[in-house]
């Protein structure tokens, strides 16, 4: 007899998602833009919780780009509130979950107490042993990849590295994601078709998904629905 699930198997070692719709999630609700992202926040728990259950190892969610810090001020303060709380509030459950959290970006530019709260969590969720969970915060993929050119200049210029060396392999050790594999697919809500900046190296050969449901509505069984529409893809990876 088949169990719960067993039609999401193989499930994909690594998904990505652009959360994207909190706006017009609330904008449609004639509330203020915050309350849309404070639902998108409860959306994470649920796609967290739905990977830990089925066995997903790597889920990267795009947070906050490089771009967002063009937003109005008071957006981004409260965006960055939203944050903190989210970490505070869900660490418990992520240790129940046996989550372990990470980041990529340039998360410097985060205001102090982001850094401390991120950093807090990380180290706390550090020997956890199931779904790793990645935060891409001040997250920019062109950034990233100016990031990892400047890295890889610096291992030259200093020894470490012999120029004829260098290929694409060499390359990815020098991005924000060195210690992850690419993603196997890539999720989208709110139907838009681009990429936003989002692991521009990365996603060479990811499978995309783009629904129009807005973030804030995206379910558990959303989620399970972009899964079984992966396993309908055929993967070539440039073969036949």
């Amino acid at each position: 007899m088949s169990r719960p699930n067993d039609d999401l198997k193989p499930v994909p070692r690594h998904i990505a998602m652009i959360m994207d719709g909190n706006g017009r999630w609330a904008k449609e609700r004639g509330l203020p833009r915050t309350e849309g992202h404070r639902m998108g926040a409860e959306t994470v728990r649920r796609v967290v919780e739905c990977c830990s259950e089925i066995g997903v190892e790597f889920l990267t969610l795009y947070a906050f780009s490089s771009e967002n810090w063009k937003r109005p001020k008071r957006e981004v303060e409260a965006l960055m509130k939203l944050l903190e709380i989210f970490l505070r509030g869900e660490l418990e459950l992520m240790m129940k979950q046996n989550v372990r959290l990470q980041a990529i970006g340039r998360l410097h530019d985060l205001p102090q107490s982001c850094q401390d709260e991120l950093h807090r969590c990380i180290e706390t969720t550090s020997q956890n042993t199931g779904l790793t969970l990645i935060l891409a915060l001040s997250y920019g993929g062109r950034e990233e990849i100016v990031d990892g050119v400047k890295s890889l200049l610096r291992s030259v210029e200093s020894g470490h590295l012999d120029k004829a060396m260098i290929d694409a392999e060499v390359f990815s050790k020098h991005l924000y994601t060195r210690y992850y594999p690419d993603p196997d697919l890539l999720i989208r809500t709110s139907g838009e078709m681009r990429l936003s900046n989002f692991l521009l190296w990365q996603v060479s050969y990811t499978e995309f998904y783009i629904t129009e449901k807005l973030w804030p509505d995206f379910s558990k069984e959303d989620l399970k629905t972009a899964i079984r529409a992966f396993h309908q893809r055929h993967r070539r990876f440039g073969g036949v």
